[in-house]
């Protein structure tokens, strides 16, 4: 298992849609939809990693990233590993619906990254493939009330 702490960023865009990518994953060949994020450097702030990352994976502006957000367990496997701990689902708002385009994604990411959308609350409930984490929707909700 691995430990590394990560963050993660709900995006909501003027129409309240939430923002998901859309991966495959090289080793199970499952493929999955979650909103960007991804692992904390060493040194960095839960609140700093998710600013990079939301530019990194989408090119949306770091600063959009609000200092509120929610512990949300997770419990899943990607490249083989599992992953079991609680990250922090940052909350991020933007006037219109923005583009996405990835700026700094890895080697592995480029490998991975299948697109991005932008879902009503209830969408991502009817997609063919997973959403992770699971609970989504709730934490959505939850983080909305909070800015």
């Amino acid at each position: 298992m691995d430990d590394r702490p990560a963050a993660r960023v709900v995006c909501l865009d003027g129409l309240g849609r939430v923002l998901l990518l859309r991966w495959r994953d090289a080793v199970s060949g499952r493929v999955l939809w979650e909103p960007p994020g991804g692992g904390i450097d060493p040194g960095e702030t839960p609140l700093a990693a998710a600013r990079r990352e939301l530019t990194e994976e989408t090119g949306l502006p770091g600063r959009a990233v609000l200092d509120r957000w929610l512990p949300v367990r997770r419990d899943f496997t990607w490249l083989g590993v599992r992953y079991v701990k609680t990250e922090r689902f940052y909350l991020a708002r933007f006037d219109g619906t923005p583009r996405v385009r990835p700026r700094a994604l890895t080697a592995e990411e480029e490998g991975a990254y299948l697109g991005a959308g932008w879902f009503s609350p209830a969408e991502p409930a009817g997609l063919p493939e997973s959403v992770e984490p699971p609970g989504l929707a709730e934490v959505v909700s939850r983080l909305a009330l909070l800015g």
